[in-house]
């Protein structure tokens, strides 16, 4: 649903719009609200409400008794939020997710799929430099039988 890098920045009002290919996605798909959290890497995951009702009930699954279950829950959940586009397709990203993911001004945005992305832009070239030199290998370890 949600493909491709894009290169974007956070307006002085903090805003960040949304690529155009992703709110066409959006519309197509009757998308009219996301949630954004921590995510892993250093980025902000973003998830459609559907999306994000998926992932909730996997780890809702998860024991509470585990240490590294409860750990995990209580980061994610606790730097979700609901940000619904405005008419230009613009969503406010709240300060504290800014700074987990180091996000001052630049910012790419990448569709992974069922979910977006959203990187401050240096940390996604340390990202891309370290992790594109591995990618056969990694595509070896993954996908052969």
């Amino acid at each position: 649903m949600f493909y491709g890098e894009y290169q974007h920045s956070i307006d002085r009002k903090g805003r960040l719009i949304l690529p155009s290919k992703f709110r066409e996605s959006a519309k197509t798909n009757f998308i009219e609200k996301f949630f954004v959290t921590r995510g892993l890497d250093k980025c902000l995951f973003m998830f459609s409400e559907e999306e994000w009702r998926v992932q909730e009930n996997k780890l809702k699954t998860l024991s509470f008794t585990k240490p590294q279950a409860r750990a995990f829950n209580r980061l994610y959940f606790s730097g979700a939020g609901e940000v619904i586009p405005d008419r230009q397709g613009r969503v406010i990203i709240p300060q504290y997710l800014k700074d987990f993911a180091d996000i001052k001004k630049d910012v790419v945005v990448i569709g992974v799929s069922n979910r977006i992305e959203i990187w401050s832009k240096l940390v996604w070239q340390e990202f891309y430099a370290h992790s594109s030199s591995t990618f056969e290998e990694i595509a070896q370890n993954l996908l052969e039988e």
